[in-house]
This record gives structure tokens, sequence and C-alpha cells, in this order.
């Protein structure tokens, strides 16, 4: 069954000339995907003077440089932007995108951006109570006439969304790695969900955790092909000659994110064997070309 491939590429660590030619490398190349991930500070973190740039802004560049690939963040932290100046800034990328943007929305876990950027740090159940509002309030903003929402976080009350996004349909993706709501909100509210797989030691695990947006859509009796899976493996990238500075670089990436176990064939074996048709999965270069 056919398989998906992206570019999942943190815009940190190089300079924006730097992540250019990388898109357009892989813009050239037919990858079906690219996105940018949504942090203040690189991560893992070792400097706090490390470059990093805001994802809003890189999605908008992605958006312009590229022509063929579909263009979204995976994902983005709902906590740190109001949703409806969120659902703005998204619709806006459709249209430079000529209806390319796909939207990933998550709860965050970076404790020191949090705290250091003036967010404070919620507990869990208040991040991932939060982010479900937030999901309401944009979707309603890209579907609905006018949007009237109250909550506890957010109290929208007449908004109006225009231009609404290019696409009929602007795919929304939830991401995270929680066993419950996640996939639930993704069944609900969503067209994809996004859960990072590479810490899994088996293809049962993989196997698992990939059913849960179809156990969450048999609940709500919705047709399980309307919501795909995505995940992300790491690919370290070189050219040229090895460095000290490159092999440390890579080396400490895989120490922190860990790494599909096993040899290529049984990592290989073990993807077919888990991802039917209609899946996705972003590699997630760790030293950019």
């Amino acid at each position: 069954m056919p398989i998906k491939l992206g570019v999942h590429a943190g815009p940190q660590d190089l300079s924006m000339a730097e992540l250019h030619r990388l898109w357009k490398r892989a813009d050239e190349a037919g990858f079906h995907w690219i996105s940018v991930w949504d942090h203040f500070y690189a991560n893992p973190l070792q400097q706090r003077t490390d470059p990093c740039f805001e994802a809003v802004a890189t999605m908008a560049s992605l958006a312009s440089l590229t022509s063929r690939v579909r263009v979204g963040c995976l994902v983005f932290c709902t906590l740190f932007r109001n949703p409806g100046l969120l659902a703005k800034a998204i619709v806006t990328i459709d249209h430079i995108s000529n209806g390319r943007c796909d939207l990933g929305l998550g709860g965050g876990w970076f404790e020191e951006e949090f705290r250091e950027f003036g967010y404070g740090f919620p507990p869990i159940k208040e991040r991932l109570d939060q982010r479900e509002e937030a999901i309401q309030v944009i979707k309603s903003l890209f579907e609905d006439p006018v949007t009237h929402f109250k909550g506890r976080y957010y109290d929208i009350q007449g908004a109006v969304c225009a231009p609404k996004p290019l696409q009929h349909k602007l795919p929304i993706w939830i991401g995270g790695r929680g066993p419950q709501r996640t996939a639930r909100l993704a069944a609900q509210y969503g067209d994809g969900h996004n859960s990072l797989m590479y810490h899994l030691k088996s293809s049962s695990s993989i196997r698992r955790v990939s059913r849960r947006p179809v156990r969450s859509c048999n609940v709500i009796q919705r047709p399980c092909s309307a919501v795909s899976t995505c995940t992300s493996i790491w690919a370290p990238m070189r050219r040229g000659p090895k460095s000290p500075a490159t092999n440390s670089k890579i080396s400490h990436r895989h120490s922190v994110w860990g790494q599909w176990p096993g040899q290529p064939q049984r990592s290989s074996t073990a993807w077919r064997s888990t991802w039917r048709q209609g899946r996705m999965v972003s590699i997630s270069p760790s030293v950019h070309l």
C-alpha cells in the first residue's frame, strides 16, 4: 500500500536561506508535504541563543516559496495564540499557497518556553481543555458564516472570518501522544491524527497507537476513512565530508529523540505491515542541506 512521504523540518539551528534551499529541493523532488514546528527555543534545548524562527511567519514563507507540496505545522501550540488570530493567519497562508495549507493543533509541552515567554505553564488537563475549545473556535471560523462560542477560556461572539479558506475544507490535524483525548478530538473535530511513534519498540505497539483514531471514530459512528494518520521518523542528512560538529549534532539528536529500532530492512518491514493506504510519514531531517 502506498505511503505519502513528507519532510518535517523544524525552523531552527540554521538560517532562513538554508531552510529555503531545503524546501525548494523537497518541493522539486515530489514530496507530498513539508511542515515546520511551533517553538520559541530550538528543540532539544541546548543554548537559548540558538536560532529558532516563529512558526506562522515561517509557514507563510514556506507557502510562498513552494508550488506543489502541502504546507503545514506539526503542530501549533494552541495556547500561544488566540484561536481567532491563528484562524485568520492560516486562512491567509491558504490563499498564499493557492489552497495547499493544512493546520496542526496541539496543547504544548515545552515548559521552559512557556514560562520564559510569559505563558505560565498550566497543568496538562488545562492545556488540553484549552486546546479543545480552540479547535472548536477555529473550525467554526473556517466553516460557519458567523462564529458564536462561549467557553471557559474563549468567548467569541459574532466573529466573521472573511475570506474563508480557499480550499472547500482546510484539513485540521490533531497532534499528541495521549491515548484518549487526542484520538477522540481527531475523530470528533479533525481530519487527521498526528502522533510521534519513534519511541515505540515494535510494530505491534505502532499498530496499537495508529488504531486509536479508528476506535474513536467507531465510538461516534464517523467513517474511519475520514481521519488520516501521520507520524514522524528521524532521517539524519549530511552533504560532504563528515565533521565532528555534524557527527555530534546527529548523535545528540538521536540520543534525545530516539530512532526506529532494528536494521533498515526490519524497520521497512515493520512500517509496511503497520501503515495502510492513506497514511503519511514525515521524515524529520536532523541536519539540513
